[in-house]
C-alpha cells in the first residue's frame, strides 16, 4: 500500500497513514487522463467568436437590379458573402459545440490515476486538520510557507465542516478550493499539488469504495 506523511499545519511531521491501493496505487493510463481531460474542458468551453451569415445580416431581400441586359455580373441580394458587409462564409459561430461524452467509470478511474501520480511525484501533501483560532488568509499563507509550497499552484480539498476554510484561501492566488467530493482531473492536471485532510482522504476513500474488489482466492 503506499504511504504518505501526514503534516501539521506548523509544517510538522506528524505520522504517516497507508493510504488505499483501490485509489492511491493506480497504475498510469496517459491515453485514459487525456480523453477524459479533453472531453471536460471541450464540456466547460463556451462559443464566443460570432460572425453573421449572409441570412443574419440586416437589408433588402431584393434583387439588386434584373439578371439581363445591364452589362454587370448577376446579383440576387446584397447580403452576398461576395459583397461589402455581406454575410461570412465559413466563419466562426455561436453554434459551435465542443461537447464530449465520457461515462462515469472513465471519470472516476482518471481521477484515481492523477490522485496516483501526485503520490508517485510527491505532490500531495496531507494535514491532519485544519485548526485556526481564526479564518484568516495570513494563517492559511503561514501554512502554506511551512509546507514549502508558497506560490505554486494548487488545489485545496475541503470536505465537510473544513469547507468553511476557503475564506482563507480564495484570495490567495494560484490556489483553487473545491468540495473533495468534486474533485475532478482537469483540476487536478492544471495544478501542481494537491492539499488535503485526513478527512478528506477517508472521503476519497469512501467515493470510490466501489472500485475495491476483493481479491480473487
Amino acid at each position: 500500500m503506499p504511504k504518505v506523511t501526514v503534516k501539521n499545519t506548523a509544517g510538522k511531521d506528524v505520522k504517516e497513514i497507508e493510504l488505499k491501493d483501490f485509489v492511491f496505487g493506480v497504475p498510469s493510463n496517459d491515453t485514459l487522463l487525456h480523453q477524459v481531460y479533453v472531453a471536460q474542458t471541450g464540456n466547460a468551453r463556451k462559443a464566443i467568436a460570432h460572425t453573421k451569415d449572409r441570412s443574419e445580416r440586416s437589408g433588402s431581400g431584393a434583387k439588386p437590379w434584373r439578371q439581363k441586359g445591364t452589362g454587370r455580373a448577376r446579383a440576387g441580394t446584397k447580403k452576398s458573402p461576395l459583397w461589402r458587409k455581406g454575410g461570412i462564409t465559413f466563419g466562426p459561430n455561436k453554434h459551435q459545440n465542443w461537447s464530449k461524452d465520457t461515462n462515469q467509470k472513465m471519470r472516476q478511474k482518471a481521477v484515481m490515476i492523477a490522485l496516483s501520480e501526485k503520490i508517485r511525484s510527491g505532490k500531495m501533501i496531507v494535514i491532519d486538520s485544519l485548526n485556526y483560532p481564526e479564518q484568516k488568509t495570513k494563517l492559511f499563507s503561514a501554512t502554506l510557507a511551512a509546507l514549502g509550497i508558497t506560490g505554486k499552484s494548487l488545489v485545496f480539498c475541503l470536505t465537510g465542516d473544513e469547507r468553511a476554510s476557503a475564506l482563507m484561501s480564495r484570495n490567495i492566488p494560484r490556489v483553487e478550493n473545491t468540495p473533495t467530493e468534486m474533485l475532478n482531473v482537469v483540476q487536478l492536471l492544471d495544478r501542481e499539488y494537491i492539499v488535503l485532510t485526513e478527512a478528506g482522504i477517508k472521503n476519497l476513500e469512501g467515493r470510490f469504495a466501489s472500485w475495491n474488489k476483493p481479491s480473487a482466492q
